[in-house]
């Protein structure tokens, strides 16, 4: 291990002019810039070489970060009443219902970071908030595990750490949590390798040539350091 560490120090690149480090050196980094007044977030932040307009390649799915986000996340449901709303309270949604949410949702409330959906809720309605949520990253979807009809797992899944990354239509990136700055380095470590190898093995059948062509971890209010994907 020792070996191998001096290496990840020892490989130095340049990439766009930029100096590119190994992630456990960039997590020492971002850890030694001053910190802002509030808990800072870790961000990864990809330059991706797919073109998100073709429909083979997207780049969408979610990852379960080992350590969690650090995060308290509010989280509503759509579903009927009955047992399985009761499941969902207990795993801590901070809102559940059916007609009566989609209403108050139709009517712009967003106050929320993770919306959950059964299947008979995304044809009762919350199927037609997409101009609503779609914008804001909150469109319950089959893909990212939260359109379910197991609520309960979906909210534990989500409260636990699970994230979510989609490349973006503008400029092919795509930006993940993973973490908050006062984490341990090796956590911080752990989580950001699990979203880069989750990253790695959503690559499209349809890409060509570089697929990752930059990745750089920052906290909220940090500059960005570069990291060495080779060498994660």
């Amino acid at each position: 291990m020792a070996k191998k560490s001096k290496r990840f120090k020892q490989a130095l690149e340049k990439q766009n002019g930029e100096e590119v480090v190994s992630l456990e050196e960039a997590v020492e980094r971002v850890q030694s810039f001053p910190r802002a007044k509030f808990r800072e977030s870790v961000d990864l932040a990809f330059k991706l070489g797919v073109d998100p307009r073709q429909s083979d390649q997207q780049v969408r799915g979610t990852v379960d970060l080992p350590n969690g986000t650090g995060k308290k996340r509010r989280i509503v449901v759509f579903c009927a009443p009955g047992p399985v709303a009761d499941a969902a309270k207990e795993a801590g949604a901070d809102e559940v219902g059916m007609d009566d949410l989609v209403a108050k949702v139709s009517g712009g409330w967003t106050d929320f970071d993770v919306a959950i959906a059964t299947e008979e809720a995304m044809k009762k309605g919350v199927g037609k908030l997409g101009r609503v949520l779609g914008p804001r990253g909150l469109q319950p979807n089959k893909k990212t595990g939260t359109v379910t009809d197991d609520v309960a797992k979906a909210v534990a899944a989500a409260q636990g750490g699970r994230v979510e990354y989609k490349v973006e239509q503008k400029g092919s990136t795509m930006h993940v949590m993973c973490g908050k700055v006062d984490f341990e380095k090796e956590q911080l470590v752990e989580n950001a390798r699990t979203v880069i190898d989750a990253v790695v093995k959503a690559r499209p059948d349809a890409t060509k040539g570089i697929y990752i062509k930059s990745c750089t971890l920052s906290a909220t209010m940090s500059p960005g350091v570069s990291v060495n994907i080779k060498e994660t």
